[in-house]
């Protein structure tokens, strides 16, 4: 008689053996065609399963059936909580359809997010989610080279092929002017990251567009990638100079802009709402406490994030329709910072 080995270590032949059966039989009955199996059989290999704490490796099953049930999650920052609101609606999905997330933060490094597709493509995953914030475009074509399906999040345009998952950035960006323009605010200054990332410059060219078509508003934009909150208070402080007799307000293009500039205004001494307006795109846990509250375009980022997970699932399930950018609205929570 074997000894009861290791969980890690048993395999079916140990079943067999320890139940006098052909592997065969134990294929059979952990495939669940145990009505091929007489009775005796079944529990002889349900004893010798028992006895040798023997638990099936799913992971080499699900290969050989040609899918792994393990779905890739790349983010370029974890710490955002845009991307850990993303995370929650794919792990979400995930879970629902039996599929295990592998989660890899490339912190916007180039050497990390390649290292990462190695990993992901050698334990073979269906397909893998994107969460591209902060990448550049340049930086993305590697993803090509992966021969499972991706969606991408948080960015526009399909030429590689990919599906694409975001916000509708434009209505979103308009529906932050008419809000401005309701209030009666008349010189706008957009505060934003890189323009490198799609989605701010379609942000950044709605604002445009829409300040062209009403001459009761006007816009300024300031890039800030590489500015210091010292040079920024500067450039507001320009900006609030340049317009002595119009009623001001700061546009910021994500979560991160919107942090910077309302460390500038402090450092300012400027009261955000009584002295200068302030709307942004993203909804951080801080916005609803600083003075009062900050005024937002919040986005759906959970719902993101399922859908880039359904999208994906339909991919990995034989989808073969044209890659699609699905676009999802932000909604309007009005503060007292406008």
């Amino acid at each position: 008689m074997l000894k009861k080995q290791n969980k890690n270590f048993t395999t079916i032949s140990d079943v067999a053996n320890y139940a006098k059966v052909g592997k065969t039989s134990v294929s059979r009955y952990l495939n669940g065609e145990q009505d091929k199996l007489s009775e005796a059989l079944r529990e002889k290999i349900a004893q010798a399963i028992a006895h040798l704490d023997f638990r099936p490796n799913h992971s080499a099953r699900m290969l050989r059936a040609g899918h792994s049930k393990l779905i890739g999650l790349m983010l370029a920052d974890v710490t955002n909580p845009y991307s850990i609101d993303v995370l929650r609606g794919v792990e979400h999905i995930c879970r629902q359809e039996g599929y295990m997330l592998m989660v890899c933060n490339t912190d916007n490094e180039r050497e990390l997010q390649d290292r990462y597709l190695a990993l992901l493509e050698a334990h073979r995953v269906d397909g893998i989610i994107v969460n591209t914030s902060g990448m550049a475009q340049k930086q993305i074509s590697s993803l090509t080279q992966i021969s499972c399906p991706i969606v991408m999040v948080d960015r526009i345009n399909t030429s590689l092929g990919f599906d694409t998952v975001g916000l509708d950035n434009e209505t979103a960006a308009k529906e932050a002017c008419l809000h401005l323009q309701s209030k009666a605010y008349e010189s706008i200054l957009v505060i934003t990251k890189s323009l490198e990332i799609d989605p701010r410059q379609a942000r950044v060219d709605a604002i445009k567009a829409f300040t062209q078509e009403h001459e009761d508003i006007s816009c300024d934009i300031i890039e800030i990638e590489t500015m210091t909150v010292n040079q920024l208070s500067k450039e507001i402080q320009t900006f609030i100079d340049a317009y002595p007799n119009s009623k001001k307000a700061i546009f910021t293009t994500n979560g991160v802009a919107m942090m910077s500039t309302a460390k500038a205004l402090k450092q300012l001494g400027a009261h955000i709402g009584s002295d200068i307006g302030l709307i942004g795109i993203d909804d951080p846990e801080w916005a609803q406490l600083l003075e009062g509250g900050i005024t937002v375009m919040r986005q759906p980022a959970q719902q993101i994030g399922q859908t880039a997970c359904e999208r994906l699932l339909g991919r990995v399930q034989g989808n073969n329709q044209p890659a699609e950018h699905i676009k999802l609205t932000a909604e309007l929570i009005v503060r007292q910072s406008t």
